[in-house]
This record gives C-alpha cells, sequence and structure tokens, in this order.
C-alpha cells in the first residue's frame, strides 16, 4: 500500500489554515488550492490578475518540489477565478507555467475567495515522471 505523505513548503503562513498544502500518495500529488501569497503570506498583484496567477504557478512548483515532482509532471488543474472579464490574462500565466505538457483544465467562476484581494486560486493533480521534459 502507498505512503501517504504530507507536503508542506517551508511558509510560515501555512500553519493557520491546517491543512496539507500537498498530499503525496504513491507517484501521484494532489496540490491544495494555491492562491497568490508570497512565502510570507503577503499578497502579491494586488487587482493584477496576471501577476496573482504567476504567484499561483509559483506556489504550486514549490508544492510539487516537495514531491520531486515539476510542472510537466502536471496531469490536471483547477483554477476559480471572481472575474471571467480578466481570463486573458490567467491564461497567458497558465501558458507560461505550462510550455512542455498542457495538463487537462477547467475554470470555474466564484463570487469571491478567502480575502477579497485575491483573483484566482488553482488546485492540481501530479502524476511524478509521467511528463516528457524539453
Amino acid at each position: 500500500m502507498p505512503e501517504r505523505i504530507e507536503l508542506n513548503p517551508p511558509w510560515p503562513w501555512a500553519s493557520k489554515f491546517r491543512i496539507a498544502q500537498g498530499v503525496q500518495v504513491g507517484n501521484r500529488v494532489y496540490v491544495s488550492g494555491q492562491v497568490a501569497f508570497d512565502p510570507r503570506g503577503n499578497v502579491v498583484g494586488r487587482d493584477n490578475m496576471g501577476a496573482q496567477a504567476s504567484q499561483v504557478f509559483e506556489n504550486i512548483r514549490a508544492v510539487l518540489a516537495e514531491a520531486g515532482a515539476t510542472m510537466d509532471d502536471v496531469v490536471k488543474i483547477t483554477a476559480f477565478i471572481t472575474d471571467m472579464s480578466r481570463y486573458a490574462d490567467y491564461a497567458v500565466a497558465r501558458a507560461e507555467a505550462f510550455p512542455n505538457n498542457i495538463p487537462a483544465s477547467a475554470t470555474v467562476a466564484t463570487p469571491t475567495l478567502i480575502s477579497p484581494d485575491l483573483l484566482v486560486e488553482v488546485d492540481a493533480v501530479a502524476e511524478i515522471g509521467s511528463g516528457k521534459r524539453a
């Protein structure tokens, strides 16, 4: 039976939410919804969808690294966006985050996230070693 491992980058702010930032079971990694918090817990890019989405993908990258996975190993993402009129800015950041392997993706409109300053949240599923490397 595969071992279950909690993945938590060394972000001081994360412990107050009492969730694992990711969970690895065997070669599969489940990344919790990530928002545009920097490592100190400050919101990055207030009112800037592109900047927030870029930070979100950096946070996903950090969680994956805890398991030895990369963005190339991501097979599925789900994005929650508070303003669909800014979707194009999110899509640019998503394309930059996944230049080699395009994951399956869903985008959901939502009225708000955990803070009114946050515009986007993304969760991910990865299979370690599944991505072709550039």
